[in-house]
Formats: C-alpha cells, sequence, structure tokens
C-alpha cells in the first residue's frame, strides 16, 4: 500500500466513489480510496437505486440533472453494466395543495432546463395504469428519470477512477486521523499509515466516526427506510407486453410513497411518520451488508393509503421486504465542502439521494478542492450551513422530523417545530407575550410577524391570515416608527496592526474613514459574490462587520482562509456575545433622541455614521442605516443590557406609536427599495455587476483586492451576461416566494429570487435575473405563479423614496 498520495478518500459507497473519479477526471490522479470492507457496504448496496432531476431547490435540481447526464458517461468509459433503465416518472397530487406545489416545481423546471408536464389524473392512469385516478387531482410528468443497480453504478465510477490512475485500497479501516503542523494528514490505518495533504470524509454510515477522529461531531444520523417487493403482479406484465415499455416510476406525496418496478413486480417504499432512529450515538464498524430486522406493522398506515392509491397491490404477494440504514442530516440536504476551521478537511457525506445527487457532489468537491470553489451555488448543501447549534440531539430531533415529512408539503409560510426553540434572546418572552410568531435563523429564535389575539397561522401557497397584521406593521414603520429585533445578523470584529490591510484585500469596497460605514461587497478569486455586508471603522484598528446571519460559518471559513500566516489580524464571531435591535421610521430619531444624550440630529448624526452612545443606562454600539430603506438606526448592546435598551426604546416611542414588527414586514419593506438578500439576490455565481452592486465595488483602489482583475474584467465586458431586476406583478391571491420563471414576449428568460407583497405601496413585486441585452424592456414581461403566468411591468427605480431623502434626511 502507498504511504503518501494528495487525496485520501474514505469511504467506498457511491458519494466515494463519484469524488474518487472527478478529482482523476480533473487531473489529480496522486488519490487514494480507503473502504474499511468492500465496495458499496454500508448503505448503498441495499438502496432501492432510483434517481430523478426534480427538487424543489433549483440548485440541488441542476446537480441531480448533471448526476443523470454523467451515467451513460461513466458506463461507457469504465466498461461497467450499471444496470440503467430510463422509465420516466409521475409525481402525484391527492390535495389541490399538492397539485398547486406540483406546478410549481413544473414553473421552475421551465428556466433550468428540465422536462416536466402537469397532468389530469386521467393522463397520469394513461401512463401509469396501475393508479386510481379518483384518487388524485393531478400529477407531474418528467421523463428523465429511472433507476439503476447501486452495485455497478458505484463499480463504474471506481473503475472510472482507476482507469484515470487512482488507488482503491479495500479492506483498510481508518483507524485515526492526526493532523500536521503544515495542515496535512497522517492517515492511521490497520495496514499503515499514509501522509495526506488532503482528506476527504464520505464515510456515509461511519461519517461520524470519522469525525469525530478530529474532534468533530457532524450533524448526521441514521435513519431505518423499509421499502417492499412484490411478487410477479399480472398488470405489470400486461403493460409490459402491451408496451414494451417498464411501469413508470411514481411518487405518491401524499401516501409518503414512491413506487418503481423491480422484475415483473413492483418495488415499494415510504417515509413512514412512525420512524426510527438508527444506531444513534456509535455506528458498529463491524456493520456492513446486513439488513436491518422488518417491522411491517410500522409502516402499515402509509401501506394502506398505497394500497387504495394502487389498487393492484391488494391482490399481490410481498416477496421480500428490505430495511437498512440511510443517513439524513438536520434539514435532508448532503454536506459538502470544506469544514469550517479544519484545513485541508473534506465533507461529502449525508447524501440520502445517493444516486440523484452522488455525480453532482462529486463534481462541486472536486472542483473545490482542485480550483477552491466549487464551480456553482451549492450554498443549500454546504456543511457550513450548520453551526455548533446543530449538536447530536438537535441533530436526532431534526432528522426524524425531516424524514417523517421528506414527502409533505413545506408551505412558505410553514415553520416547523423539532429542536425548538433552542437559542433565545433576552426579548424572546417579552416579543412572544405581544404575539411574536419565530422562524429559526442558525438556532436562534427570530420574530416573523407579530399575531394579534385569537390570530393562527394558516399554512397555504396564498396570502393567509399573516397578511393583514403584516400589513399594519409595515405601515406603522412608514408613517411612524417600528422596532425589530436584529440578534439574529451575523457580527465579526476585525483587529490587529493588519486590520486594516486585510479588509482592503478581502472586501471589495473602498473602506470608510473611522466614525463611517459602507456597503461592502466581497468577492472570490473568479469576481464573483461571495458575500455582502455593512463595514464600520470603529478606530484604533477595530472594525464592525454585519451581514447575514445564516451564512456566519460560512463567511467565517472564508475570512480565515484568507488570513496570511504573516498577517497580525483577528476575525472573531461575536455571535450571541453582542445583540441588537433597529428603530425604523420617520420618527425614529425623537425616539434615539429620547433614550441618549448624545446629539443626534442629521447634521451630527449623518447617515452611514456609526458611534457608541448611551441608551438609557447602557452603552451601545449604533450605526445610522437600515434594511428597510427609511430613516434608521441599528443599535447593538451587550446581551445583559438588552432588554433594558429594549424597554426604554419602547417607552419613549410609545407617544409616537412605536410598533414591533418582524422578517415578514422587513421583507414587504426591503422590497420597495429593490433592497437583495445573500443566498436569494446575491449568490457566488453573479458578479457584483449582476447583481446592481458594482457602485460599491472600487475598482479603482489602490489595493489588490480579492477577485479585482476578474471583476475589472467582468466590467470591461458589460458586466456579466444576468442582471438583477425588480417587478411588479398583476396578482390575485398569491404572490411569488422565489424561483418563478420570468417570461418575455412568451419565452422563459429568467427567474425570481424573492418577493412578496409591498403593503405601504399595495404592490405585488419580484426580484430576479434575466439577460442582460434585455433587462431594460419595458413591455412584455410575466411572471409565473401557482401554473398561471401573469402580467409584470420592469420596476427599475424603488418605489419607495427612489432618491434616497427620507433614508438621509
Amino acid at each position: 500500500m502507498k504511504s503518501q498520495a494528495r487525496v485520501v478518500v474514505i469511504g467506498g459507497g457511491v458519494v466515494g466513489c463519484s469524488v474518487l473519479y472527478h478529482l482523476t477526471r480533473f487531473g489529480w490522479t496522486d488519490v487514494m480510496l480507503l473502504e474499511r470492507s468492500e465496495l458499496t457496504s454500508g448503505s448503498t448496496w441495499h438502496a432501492a437505486g432510483g434517481m430523478h432531476t426534480i427538487n424543489g431547490d433549483p440548485n440541488v435540481a441542476k446537480l441531480q440533472k448533471y448526476t443523470v447526464e454523467l451515467y451513460k458517461e461513466i458506463e461507457e468509459y469504465s466498461g461497467q453494466d450499471i444496470g440503467l433503465h430510463m422509465t420516466g416518472g409521475i409525481m402525484l397530487a391527492a390535495t389541490r395543495e399538492r397539485f398547486d406545489w406540483l406546478k410549481s416545481i413544473a414553473a421552475k423546471g421551465r428556466y433550468l432546463g428540465l422536462e416536466a408536464q402537469i397532468l389530469s389524473p386521467t393522463e397520469a392512469h394513461e401512463l401509469m395504469p396501475l393508479i386510481d385516478p379518483d384518487q388524485f387531482v393531478g400529477a407531474l410528468y418528467d421523463k428523465v428519470e429511472g433507476h439503476l443497480d447501486p452495485y455497478g453504478t458505484t463499480h463504474a465510477y471506481a473503475k472510472s477512477a482507476k482507469k484515470n490512475g487512482a488507488t482503491i485500497e479495500l479492506h483498510t479501516m481508518v483507524e485515526d486521523l492526526v493532523q500536521r503542523a503544515d495542515g496535512t494528514w497522517d492517515v492511521i490505518t490497520n495496514k499503515g499509515n499514509i501522509h495526506a495533504e488532503h482528506v476527504v470524509n464520505a464515510a456515509g454510515l461511519w461519517a461520524r466516526e470519522v469525525g469525530r477522529m478530529t474532534g468533530l461531531e457532524l450533524p448526521v444520523l441514521a435513519m431505518e427506510h423499509m421499502y417492499l417487493i412484490t411478487e410477479q403482479m399480472p398488470e405489470v406484465v400486461e403493460f409490459n407486453e402491451r408496451t414494451g415499455r417498464e411501469m413508470l416510476h411514481a411518487v405518491d406525496f401524499d401516501g409518503e410513497l414512491y413506487l418503481r418496478q423491480e422484475g415483473r413486480g413492483m418495488l415499494m417504499g415510504t417515509y413512514e411518520k412512525d420512524c426510527r432512529p438508527w444506531s444513534a450515538h456509535t455506528t458498529p464498524w463491524t456493520f456492513g451488508h446486513e439488513l436491518l430486522e422488518s417491522d411491517l406493522d410500522r409502516i402499515t398506515p402509509e401501506l394502506e393509503v398505497g394500497f387504495t392509491h394502487f389498487p393492484a397491490f391488494n391482490n399481490a404477494g410481498i416477496k421480500q421486504v428490505i430495511n437498512g440504514p440511510f443517513t439524513f442530516s438536520p434539514d435532508g440536504n448532503p454536506l459538502v465542502g470544506p469544514v469550517p476551521g479544519k484545513r485541508n478537511l473534506w465533507s461529502a457525506c449525508a447524501v440520502m439521494a445517493g444516486f440523484s445527487q452522488g455525480g453532482g457532489v462529486g463534481l462541486a468537491l472536486a472542483n473545490w478542492m482542485i480550483d477552491g470553489d466549487p464551480g456553482m451555488d451549492v450554498f443549500a448543501m454546504d456543511i457550513a450551513r450548520f453551526g455548533n447549534f446543530a449538536s447530536r440531539s438537535y441533530t436526532n430531533k431534526k432528522v426524524r422530523e425531516n424524514y417523517s415529512r421528506r414527502f409533505s408539503i413545506r408551505f412558505p409560510n410553514e415553520e416547523l417545530p423539532a429542536g425548538r426553540p433552542l437559542k433565545t434572546s433576552p426579548l424572546y418572552e417579552p416579543m412572544k407575550a405581544a404575539g411574536a410568531q419565530f422562524t429559526a435563523s442558525h438556532g436562534l429564535e427570530v420574530p416573523l410577524w407579530f399575531a394579534p389575539p385569537g390570530t393562527e397561522e394558516q399554512f397555504s401557497w396564498r396570502r393567509s391570515t399573516d397578511f393583514a397584521p403584516v400589513g399594519d406593521e409595515v405601515r406603522a414603520v412608514r408613517s411612524a416608527v417600528g422596532l425589530i429585533e436584529i440578534s439574529g445578523f451575523a457580527k465579526y470584529s476585525v483587529t490587529g496592526a493588519d486590520s486594516a490591510a486585510y479588509l482592503d484585500r478581502v472586501l471589495a469596497c473602498q473602506l470608510p474613514a473611522e466614525g463611517r460605514m459602507t456597503l461592502a461587497p466581497m468577492l472570490k478569486h473568479d469576481g464573483k459574490l461571495i458575500g455582502d455586508f455593512t463595514v464600520a471603522n470603529l478606530g484604533d484598528g477595530e472594525w464592525f462587520i454585519a451581514g447575514s446571519g445564516i451564512a456566519e460559518d460560512y463567511h467565517m471559513r472564508w475570512f480565515r482562509q484568507q488570513i496570511s500566516d504573516s498577517e497580525r489580524v483577528d476575525v472573531r464571531p461575536y455571535g450571541m456575545s453582542l445583540m441588537g435591535v433597529s428603530i425604523v421610521g420617520p420618527r425614529a430619531r425623537e425616539v434615539l433622541a429620547a433614550v441618549t444624550d448624545e446629539d443626534v440630529s442629521a447634521e451630527s448624526f449623518r447617515f452611514m455614521d456609526i458611534r457608541h452612545l448611551s441608551i438609557g443606562m447602557a452603552q451601545a454600539l449604533v450605526g445610522r442605516v437600515s434594511f428597510t430603506g427609511d430613516l434608521g438606526y441599528e443599535i447593538w448592546t451587550k446581551p445583559e443590557d438588552l432588554r433594558h435598551v429594549y424597554d426604554v426604546l419602547m417607552a419613549a416611542g410609545e407617544q409616537y406609536g412605536i410598533r414591533l414588527f418582524g422578517l415578514r414586514a422587513l421583507n414587504s419593506l426591503r422590497l420597495e427599495k429593490n433592497y437583495g438578500g445573500w443566498a436569494r439576490e446575491y449568490r457566488p455565481i453573479y458578479t457584483p455587476f449582476e447583481a446592481e452592486l458594482g457602485y460599491f465595488v472600487a475598482l479603482d483602489k489602490s489595493a489588490d483586492f480579492i477577485g479585482k482583475a476578474a471583476a475589472v474584467e467582468a466590467h470591461d465586458n458589460k458586466g456579466g451576461p444576468m442582471r438583477l431586476r425588480g417587478f411588479v406583478v398583476d396578482v390575485h391571491d398569491a404572490d411569488v416566494i422565489g424561483d418563478e420563471p420570468i417570461y418575455l414576449e412568451g419565452k422563459v428568460c429568467g427567474w425570481v429570487t424573492s418577493g412578496g407583497y409591498a403593503h405601504h405601496s399595495q404592490l405585488s413585486m419580484a426580484m430576479g435575473y434575466v439577460p442582460r441585452d434585455v433587462a431594460d424592456t419595458q413591455i412584455g414581461w410575466e411572471v409565473e405563479i401557482l401554473g398561471e403566468r401573469l402580467p409584470a411591468r420592469l420596476q427599475r427605480a424603488p418605489v419607495f423614496d427612489a432618491d434616497g431623502s427620507r433614508m438621509r434626511g
């Protein structure tokens, strides 16, 4: 066995073999894969082998599309039969709400290049005659769907990798991982040690154990998963002989079921409500090609629905029941990318849908390792989306919730309760008493809206019970003053003798003078966005940065990666040690003046000024800035002082009609200003010029900031092919939520990134990307919402305070 390699991949399942293959495909051939048993041991070998391109997240759907398209290539290159069956498939809706969801999925497919059709129940029955059409209200047909042989597919990846120069060592168990001072790793195995520059954790069921070797507790949990295989079914035989085709795949969301043909019978699997974690604390190293004991009683409720929706199963004998463990993350998406805080350690685990996503995961990770960038937007799968809050107990609760409702509708206004509340601020109880309805942001409970007594959230794709109360919150802000908690924002401290030089290189903006703030795009080396912040110069080499709360670990990983060995700079997240509120609206200055002895007049405290002020008896860092586009102040203080600051502000604002507001009102307010947000408008696939942030990129500053050369090139080439634009949409009772297609003259040309109802302006608004060459076209626009194409008009100028006079006044 070799004693040295550039990369060691741990785990011989489909994901590990895909990573190995993609590394060799892009030129890294000094790579090894270590498997403690045989390839496919663990979860891969007993998988149902289904694959599809459709996914609720368009970025994940792109990776799945790549994975499916890759299969013929690796089969031909490796010479390994992968048992590919491209049958096509249907997704079924038994309720009107589910049918609305299927329409939204079909709409997303239109701009992703995915071919999907909405069908009536009768049309679905004609394609897949096992269904009872009377049980459904509609369906979605996708021809790019099917299944394959898990064993053959995994070996096709492995053989392709070996053909390219990779090494695979079977029956080689990793016993420990030890990092050297230079960031390289000693991989300790039962057959000797390997010195590696990089280590990839693709250990599947043993990902936690491998993580623990490096001091990590990864948010991964295995769940028991059952499916049954029937004896030969005459209905299947008749369909095969009559059409010459296999029975289509089917997903029955309301029955929590998936089906496909197996031999001359059928396979039926379920994500049951009565779910069971497997080996919740430690995965036995001796486990391999075993199955778990079946328990049909536990999945009986789902099977009863299945036998009603697919009546032919009532007369079918059961040949075999498969029960095996699969790993999940708390939100069901994979954990991919460089592990925060660990140099040269990479994650490729919790890939539950390995045969839909494994190829895309391998592609993204190989790009990341070789080029320093995944080459696509994989934030939904990035391991950095989970912070320290994702403990083992939290993971257990969220995985069980996710598994039990994997096929359930997640409405855009629905909040899932498992593992909550976890982190709360000192304002949680008073805001809860005021009717706050919360969401969890990076583990912290944050108010979404404030419900009047007797009002409860009703989950819907359309406007719901929160519509009127959120409108009242918005009108209070625009007419007087509102207060919102902003503790969920990410906050960072940058200090040290080289802090200014470091930030000048990491951020693309011109750094502000002492006592001032500015908007700060942050670029990758390819000139595309990796962050957007406000940066403030506090003086004496101290800087304050605020950004998206959900991206705190994501951005900390980047900040730390950019610090050179010679730089004297310290970047730290404040986390829960700094919390805050924001007061906004035309009376906000009067409220602030009432609680401080400092001069906060317009002349003394200008727009984008920042300073330390006394607020009542507490000290706070106060910046004159607001995401609402109105006059506003962000007030940051210690957690122990937050309740006092809140109390004095609310008392001082009472005479002005101060009102609490939440994130839904904030969304409504920012839409009127065409303000974008991270992970929606601002993503690592857009240049700052496409995202309309070019004004804040200081191409002429002397510092050679990261991405400068690429940004200059993009600027000289008209900034990139797309442009972010705002639209007013003529809607009925449903607003955009994101990812809807945008049409121009009847053809799909762009996509919605976010939107909603702008209550102050009484307009339904959408933001999205369209091609640069038509981005200023005035007429001919439409946006598709729930299957209906609705007229839209371009809205270049903000509909509120277009000249910024109120914000700066």
